[in-house]
């Protein structure tokens, strides 16, 4: 296949990538390189981290990533990686280790390698090198700790580990902010948190979340609250306005009702209709009006993803003596479980040997776009592998 061409139709129906781009370590290595370590990816929230010092130490594809809040209570990110001898500066808070304690890590809002005991302030700048003060030609300045570029939308947190090519975050988001102006996203708080591991390849849990196909067969439960998900295959679905539960239905609980409020910034539609984003490479939105359930994939190898599944609700409901999230949880638990046998189903299948590609129906449009994104961003250095 062409780097950038589009694969052979079959019977009037649009190819996949191939199969050994969903199996494949070597292509999950240049994803690595051209998508997770050049695009913007979300890494979690703003509100776990709220205190000046406060950090996480984030494992991305194999990069470990400092995610620290400096004394300014601005958030700022670096490589775990002292500019000495390149040791691991620090573990993520909790973490055991075989053998020895060590040093060092974050304390006193300072970061110190264990090894050497070179120190350097929340901004990475270095501010101590023991021993090495005295030399006239020794230049701290030269010697900050290499950074990776935050910045946050909708009270998430989004990392660009090569800041010398990023693009605005904006451009990336293109035009969700408009579309989702009316949800209050970044005033919404964590309620409950689901963690889950896949055995698939990150672009077929995408492909998966873009399309309703499945729906009918796979999530009798959801297509009982949401039956346009069913009709007609899921083809034409109104993600714009969004998607009209059942008769009397308005949120994404068995019931399709709860106690909780509507949040009040949304219109007539919002308060009544699901709406949906996927935000490349690893961020899903399904909004409700009264939660949002939000997916940050992490991909691990080639057939494994860890999903984190956020549940994000009003301040003014968690902060009640009597909130109860699990009439919104277990549903979503449910769903999520059933896509991601799906999934796995899929990963095993297409890992036959007379598996080349798979194919698109019509009202799968959408996981085209994956093709699309994946194509633009590896297409010429996978074709050489």
């Amino acid at each position: 296949m062409s780097t950038h061409e589009p694969p052979p139709r079959l019977a009037g129906l649009e190819a996949t990538l191939p199969s050994s781009w969903y199996r494949s370590e070597s292509v999950f290595a240049v994803e690595k390189e051209r998508i997770f370590c050049r695009d913007w990816i979300c890494v979690g929230r703003e509100e776990e981290l709220v205190q000046p010092g406060a950090f996480r130490v984030l494992d991305i594809l194999g990069e470990s990533i400092i995610l620290v809040r400096n004394r300014e209570a601005r958030l700022r990110a670096f490589y775990n990686v002292c500019r000495h001898r390149g040791t691991r500066l620090c573990r993520e808070p909790g973490a055991s280790v075989p053998g020895a304690p060590l040093p060092g890590g974050i304390t006193a809002g300072r970061i110190t390698c264990p090894y050497h005991q070179w120190t350097y302030d929340l901004d990475g700048r270095l501010i101590a090198a023991p021993h090495l003060s005295a030399q006239p030609q020794f230049d701290k300045a030269l010697f900050s700790l290499y950074p990776a570029e935050v910045e946050a939308w909708g009270g998430f947190v989004f990392l660009n580990l090569t800041p010398a090519t990023a693009v605005p975050l904006q451009r990336q988001l293109a035009g969700i902010p408009e579309r989702l102006a009316r949800y209050p996203l970044g005033e919404l708080r964590i309620g409950h948190t689901i963690g889950y591991r896949v055995a698939a390849n990150w672009k077929v849990i995408c492909e998966n979340y873009n399309e309703c196909y499945h729906c009918g067969g796979v999530h009798p439960e959801l297509c009982e609250l949401v039956p346009a998900f069913r009709e007609r295959g899921g083809a034409n679905l109104d993600w714009l306005r969004g998607i009209a539960h059942r008769p009397g239905a308005y949120t994404f609980t068995k019931s399709g009702t709860t106690r909780r409020r509507a949040f009040p910034t949304l219109n007539e539609d919002e308060r009544v209709r699901h709406k949906g984003e996927l935000l490349y490479p690893n961020l899903f939105l399904s909004l409700a009006c009264d939660h949002a359930a939000v997916f940050i994939l992490q991909p691990r190898s080639a057939a494994h993803t860890d999903i984190t599944c956020h549940f994000l609700f009003e301040p003014f409901e968690i902060d009640k003596p009597d909130f109860e999230p699990s009439d919104t949880t277990e549903f979503w638990d449910l769903v999520n479980r059933q896509d991601w046998a799906i999934c796995e189903a899929v990963q095993l299948g297409i890992s036959a040997r007379v598996h080349e590609r798979g194919y698109y129906a019509p009202m799968e449009d959408f996981s085209l776009d994956i093709r699309r994104y994946v194509l633009e961003r590896i297409g010429d250095a996978v074709e050489a592998t």
